[in-house]
């Protein structure tokens, strides 16, 4: 696995979600041309299907440490690259996605709702997720007033924070942890390995300006995303969540 990150969690992925604002085609020689399009530049990605809600799939094979996929929702396309071995390969994709946008798919750069590049880390944990991450990143009066219950054992504790990068609002940044155990898991003292989540994303909102292009704008989020998570997010929430776990 890549040291860029997989020396911090159990997995980790890069994904890019193009939004738009009107609903993108769905008809069966446009989707099929575009995931043929893609096919011919990454021919492991042979494995298509449709949900019950009416997205659209194309992956490679799940059981691979890395793999990708792509998807194309009513309002929403996206691409993501699971353990990829560098940055540089999970970009490639993901242009290549972008440059195929506009003329496969009828993407205008006025049509864009929303352009997010994230990055997310997984860590298997078998126990309660929302104690381990309240007891990391819980500090403060508002977490202590309920913490500090006798016999209080915490339910749902998902640290969220969104920001914006410039005056006018339209690019942000937003950190958020996930966690995954239930009520009745906690109740009966019975917890499956399960991933705790962290997800850092920086959006762009609204139509492109005419001088840009999607790639473009992509690039840019993909350089404010590095420069935030190495000076700020992986030493402050990424490996304090990896250290804690390692010590249990």
């Amino acid at each position: 696995m890549s040291t860029l990150y997989g020396n911090l969690c159990d997995d980790y992925f890069v994904n890019m979600n193009l939004n738009t604002e009107m609903a993108l085609p769905s008809g069966r020689e446009t989707v099929l041309n575009f995931f043929e399009r893609v096919q011919k530049t990454y021919p492991s990605m042979r494995n298509f299907y449709t949900r019950d809600n009416g997205d659209f799939i194309l992956e490679e094979d799940k059981d691979q440490e890395q793999h990708r996929w792509i998807s194309i929702e009513p309002r929403r396309i996206c691409s993501g690259c699971v353990n990829p071995t560098s940055a540089e390969t999970a970009m490639e994709q993901h242009m290549l996605v972008l440059q195929l946008v506009p003329y496969m798919l009828s993407v205008s750069p006025l049509d864009c709702e929303a352009l997010d590049f994230m990055i997310g880390f997984d860590f298997a944990y078998r126990g309660n997720h929302d104690e381990i991450v309240s007891e990391v990143f819980g500090g403060g009066p508002l977490c202590s007033a309920l913490k500090d219950i006798p016999s209080a054992l915490p339910l749902n504790f998902e640290p969220s924070m969104t920001i914006a990068l410039e005056e006018s609002c339209r690019r942000q940044a937003r950190l958020l942890v996930e966690t995954r155990t239930s009520a009745y898991q906690v109740r009966r003292g019975d917890f499956q390995e399960e991933p705790i989540s962290i997800y850092f994303t920086v959006r762009q909102y609204g139509s492109l300006p005419p001088e840009k292009t999607y790639e473009q704008i992509l690039l840019e989020l993909q350089e404010e995303s590095d420069e935030i998570l190495r000076d700020y997010v992986i030493d402050r929430v990424v490996r304090p969540l990896a250290q804690a776990i390692d010590a249990r």
